[in-house]
Protein backbone atom coordinates (compact mmCIF):
# COMPACT_ATOMS: atom_id res chain seq x y z
CA UNK A 1 0.00 0.00 0.00
CA UNK A 2 1.21 3.20 -0.93
CA UNK A 3 0.61 6.97 -1.25
CA UNK A 4 1.20 9.61 -3.01
CA UNK A 5 3.68 11.26 -1.11
CA UNK A 6 5.56 8.09 -0.48
CA UNK A 7 3.66 6.81 2.62
CA UNK A 8 4.48 2.48 2.31
CA UNK A 9 3.29 -0.09 4.17
CA UNK A 10 3.09 -3.65 3.60
CA UNK A 11 0.03 -4.58 5.51
CA UNK A 12 -3.58 -3.67 4.82
CA UNK A 13 -5.67 -3.48 8.03
CA UNK A 14 -8.79 -1.40 8.51
CA UNK A 15 -6.78 0.59 11.05
CA UNK A 16 -3.64 1.41 8.36
CA UNK A 17 -5.93 2.12 5.62
CA UNK A 18 -8.29 4.49 7.84
CA UNK A 19 -4.76 6.02 8.89
CA UNK A 20 -3.62 6.53 4.78
CA UNK A 21 -7.24 8.08 3.78
CA UNK A 22 -7.08 10.57 7.16
CA UNK A 23 -3.54 11.80 5.39
CA UNK A 24 -5.08 12.45 2.19
CA UNK A 25 -4.95 16.01 1.15
CA UNK A 26 -5.93 17.99 -2.23
CA UNK A 27 -2.77 19.47 -2.53
CA UNK A 28 0.27 16.78 -2.44
CA UNK A 29 -1.05 13.52 -0.98
CA UNK A 30 -4.08 12.78 -3.11
CA UNK A 31 -4.27 9.31 -3.56
CA UNK A 32 -3.66 6.05 -1.77
CA UNK A 33 -2.81 2.66 -3.80
CA UNK A 34 -3.41 -0.79 -2.52
CA UNK A 35 -1.90 -3.48 -5.39
CA UNK A 36 -0.08 -6.88 -4.33
CA UNK A 37 3.83 -6.81 -4.60
CA UNK A 38 4.35 -8.71 -7.64
CA UNK A 39 5.75 -7.76 -10.98
CA UNK A 40 2.21 -8.00 -12.84
CA UNK A 41 -0.63 -7.53 -10.23
CA UNK A 42 -4.21 -8.29 -11.84
CA UNK A 43 -5.65 -5.84 -9.33
CA UNK A 44 -5.87 -2.99 -7.18
CA UNK A 45 -7.67 -0.06 -5.44
CA UNK A 46 -7.52 3.05 -5.16
CA UNK A 47 -8.78 6.05 -3.15
CA UNK A 48 -8.68 9.84 -3.98
CA UNK A 49 -9.34 12.85 -2.75
CA UNK A 50 -12.50 14.68 -4.73
CA UNK A 51 -11.94 18.00 -5.62
CA UNK A 52 -14.22 19.89 -2.67
CA UNK A 53 -15.56 17.09 -0.63
CA UNK A 54 -15.08 13.24 -0.41
CA UNK A 55 -13.24 9.80 -2.42
CA UNK A 56 -13.37 8.31 -5.69
CA UNK A 57 -12.71 4.51 -4.91
CA UNK A 58 -11.40 2.57 -7.49
CA UNK A 59 -11.54 -1.41 -7.29
CA UNK A 60 -10.02 -3.05 -10.11
CA UNK A 61 -9.49 -6.80 -10.78
CA UNK A 62 -9.00 -7.71 -14.65
CA UNK A 63 -8.68 -11.36 -13.60
CA UNK A 64 -12.37 -11.57 -12.68
CA UNK A 65 -13.29 -8.57 -15.71
CA UNK A 66 -14.49 -6.52 -12.22
CA UNK A 67 -14.23 -2.63 -12.20
CA UNK A 68 -16.17 -0.42 -9.80
CA UNK A 69 -15.87 3.29 -9.39
CA UNK A 70 -18.04 4.85 -6.74
CA UNK A 71 -17.44 8.20 -4.47
CA UNK A 72 -18.29 8.13 -0.58
CA UNK A 73 -17.32 11.06 2.00
CA UNK A 74 -16.79 8.45 5.10
CA UNK A 75 -13.49 7.66 5.86
CA UNK A 76 -14.58 4.67 7.69
CA UNK A 77 -16.99 3.28 5.90
CA UNK A 78 -14.60 3.39 2.76
CA UNK A 79 -11.67 1.28 5.20
CA UNK A 80 -14.20 -1.09 5.85
CA UNK A 81 -15.55 -2.30 2.83
CA UNK A 82 -11.56 -1.68 1.26
CA UNK A 83 -11.10 -4.37 3.81
CA UNK A 84 -14.28 -6.77 2.39
CA UNK A 85 -13.01 -6.50 -1.22
CA UNK A 86 -9.32 -7.37 -0.46
CA UNK A 87 -10.10 -9.75 1.31
CA UNK A 88 -11.15 -11.27 -1.51
CA UNK A 89 -8.21 -11.27 -3.71
CA UNK A 90 -5.34 -13.38 -3.14
CA UNK A 91 -3.50 -11.43 0.29
CA UNK A 92 -1.66 -12.93 2.67
CA UNK A 93 -1.99 -16.42 0.70
CA UNK A 94 -5.93 -16.09 1.00
CA UNK A 95 -7.20 -17.72 -2.09
CA UNK A 96 -8.69 -15.15 -4.93
CA UNK A 97 -12.59 -16.31 -4.57
CA UNK A 98 -14.17 -18.78 -1.89
CA UNK A 99 -13.95 -21.72 -2.87
CA UNK A 100 -16.06 -24.76 -0.97
CA UNK A 101 -15.72 -29.01 -1.13
CA UNK A 102 -18.90 -28.92 0.44
CA UNK A 103 -22.07 -30.13 -2.46
CA UNK A 104 -24.44 -27.49 -3.01
CA UNK A 105 -27.67 -28.86 -1.02
CA UNK A 106 -29.31 -30.23 -4.44
CA UNK A 107 -26.20 -32.91 -4.62
CA UNK A 108 -26.34 -33.50 -1.00
CA UNK A 109 -29.94 -34.77 -1.12
CA UNK A 110 -30.58 -38.62 -1.41
CA UNK A 111 -32.14 -39.94 -4.48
Amino acid sequence: MVSENGDHTDGASEDTLFEMISDLNDTDNTFVVVEPDTADPTWYASVAVLEGQGFEIVLRDAAFREHKVHTDTNIDRIASDLIVWLAARNVSGRPARPTSDMPSTAEARPA
